[in-house]
């Protein structure tokens, strides 16, 4: 079946296997500039499949709407990498390790009612001229495969997990991929090893919530959270966007390496956080988008970008070109307060650029 296709890939797992004793590097050529796409959780949450999904690679991709004067569509703005999030597995207990959406050989299964073909979604993705990203280390039904220790007599039982989901994306055709934190796979130097060599440059996120963090000379990754998920509220946006001061401060979020507080909740409500997620004003939404610009955030949409009412609200946000520039540019400083006021909750947010600074308060 589709759910065990990398699993007729011997070949494959055991390069995948053999690159774990290469030295660890993240010269793949990819987050130059803060990546810009869209992705399924902070609307969908868990209730994704592959129609879900090749709809909104079509919406993104050639639904195209007036910006300055000029039809466009989402990926000619930049926001061209459609990612599926968490719920694509087969929950079980696999194998004799028991394993919750792993076989016995470390591949991940698919589930095929959701997901029925894998290679026919990432091929439609790349003949819109989209890339496609994929999730791993999944939340739900969390896998305990990759938690034992090296051992000589089993040299593979901690790194075969990690080989079969990398051979895995590659067969399937994905292009990007987010690594959560909740399962035992969180060995992002391995991740970063299997990724960087297998001949592919594979866009990476460390989705670690802020617990797993770059210094000077180590960031195995292109973009990486700074917090737990964002909620769709105006406070939960400001507490997200607060973690990123420290890192841009110490100069941590920079090319190649973005400090990233969660994906945008514009056009977002009652989504998988239920009353947590009552959703933004535009007033909202349009600071929200401003400030993930100014600190020089990835851009990661999340609303239905098929839902003509939604989009006709949010478009003039999202596609607000002097705001995605300014994102998209670097001199030298990812963006961080620099005015706070002393009698009202109001915090004043600058970027340099050029010479001068671009603002938000």
């Amino acid at each position: 079946s589709r759910r065990r296709l990398a699993e007729s890939s011997p070949r494959l797992l055991a390069t995948m296997l053999a690159l774990l004793t290469s030295t660890i590097g993240i010269d793949n050529g990819k987050g130059i500039t803060p990546p810009m796409g869209w992705r399924s959780w902070n609307l969908y949450g868990a209730n994704v499949n592959q129609p879900l999904i090749e709809g909104i690679m079509e919406g993104v991709a050639t639904i195209k709407r007036p910006v300055d004067g000029v039809n466009m569509s989402l990926c000619d703005l930049g926001y061209c990498d459609v990612g599926l999030d968490d719920n694509w597995q087969e929950c079980g207990k696999h194998g004799t390790g028991k394993y919750t959406y792993h076989s016995d050989a470390g591949f991940p299964l698919v589930n095929a009612d959701r997901f029925p073909d894998f290679i026919a979604m990432t091929t439609k993705a790349h003949s819109l001229g989209l890339t496609s990203g994929w999730y791993l280390n999944n939340c739900i039904c969390s896998d305990h495969c990759g938690s034992k220790k090296w051992s000589p007599d089993k040299p593979d039982e901690k790194t075969k997990c990690y080989a079969g989901d990398a051979a895995a994306l590659l067969a399937y055709g994905f292009d990007s991929v987010k690594l959560d934190g909740c399962g035992a796979q969180l060995d992002l130097n391995l991740w970063s090893r299997l990724f960087n060599e297998s001949g592919k440059s594979i866009m990476i996120e460390n989705c670690h919530w802020g617990r797993t963090l770059p210094n000077a000379t180590w960031c195995p990754w292109n973009l990486y959270r700074t917090s737990g998920d964002v909620r769709a509220s105006y406070g939960s946006v400001v507490a997200n966007l607060q973690t990123t001061v420290k890192l841009a401060q110490a100069g941590l979020s920079r090319p190649g390496c973005w400090a990233y507080p969660d994906m945008l909740q514009v056009g977002c409500k009652h989504g998988p956080g239920g009353k947590a997620d009552p959703g933004l004003t535009v007033a909202e939404s349009r600071t929200h988008f401003g400030a993930w610009c100014i600190v020089s955030s990835p851009l990661t949409l999340s609303h239905d970008v098929n839902n003509v009412t939604i989009t006709n609200e949010v478009w003039p946000i999202i596609t607000n070109k002097e705001a995605i520039a300014i994102n998209q540019a670097w001199a030298g400083h990812s963006g961080s307060p620099f005015k706070e006021s002393e009698q009202t909750v109001t915090h004043t947010w600058s970027e340099p650029l050029n010479g001068h600074h671009a603002m938000i308060e």
